[in-house]
């Protein structure tokens, strides 16, 4: 993979993906949320946060993926990369199978590629206000995009905290959690998201489209 940063373009080959799950800051909504998917058939993880493991070759600076059958969907998150001992800070969608999640959030995070953002912030140029950065996306419906996903870090675990608890070792990438989707999770072929820094002005943005594939039995 390669990414743009402030100081030239780094180049690494992650072999180690981590996808932090149940990292609302509000434990009682997530607590909610919890009871919320186990009464339509999603199992409660074992511990909040949950540190998936997932393979690298996840991760895709593609525009364009391929999903098995039309019910996934993209989710905007802060993503994290240790290279060479030093922290970096990106954009990442967690895409999920939905329908795989019923069955097994470890599994359904297995099942679609991870697409990632071409730019990376230095962790120890932004961590003094992290809970400040936006965190924003949308989908395509009904041939315009509308808002998916808008707050900030703020509504997520500290990154510093999430950090420590993976253990985060040289050629670790983490998708750090996100945010409520705004109207529901539901599909889309068309996903775009942001992350932006009102303190610097710069901004991180991405987009990818998603091609279903017919699911043969």
């Amino acid at each position: 993979m390669q990414f743009k940063t402030a100081t030239g373009v780094l180049s690494c080959t992650p072999d180690r993906l981590i996808i932090a799950g149940w990292t609302g800051r509000d434990r009682a909504a997530v607590d909610h949320h919890i009871e919320e998917l186990a009464a339509i058939g999603v199992p409660a993880p074992s511990s909040v946060p949950l540190y998936y493991q997932c393979a690298p070759a996840l991760l895709t600076q593609e525009t364009s993926i391929q999903v098995l059958g039309d019910q996934s969907s993209g989710e905007a998150e802060p993503f994290v990369l240790k290279q060479d001992g030093r922290i970096w800070l990106g954009l990442a969608s967690d895409h999920t199978d939905r329908a795989l999640e019923t069955y097994s959030v470890a599994w359904s995070k297995q099942a679609c590629a991870k697409p990632v953002a071409d730019t990376l912030w230095p962790f120890e140029d932004i961590a003094d206000h992290l809970d400040s950065l936006k965190l924003q996306s949308w989908i395509r419906e009904g041939g315009d995009w509308v808002a998916y996903q808008d707050g900030t870090l703020a509504s997520i675990l500290p990154l510093h905290q999430l950090i420590a608890g993976a253990s985060l070792r040289d050629g670790t990438a983490m998708l750090c959690g996100t945010l409520p989707a705004i109207g529901g999770v539901r599909p889309s072929s068309e996903f775009r998201m942001k992350l932006e820094d009102p303190v610097t002005g710069l901004s991180i943005s991405s987009g990818y489209t998603s091609a279903s594939l017919e699911i043969v039995s």
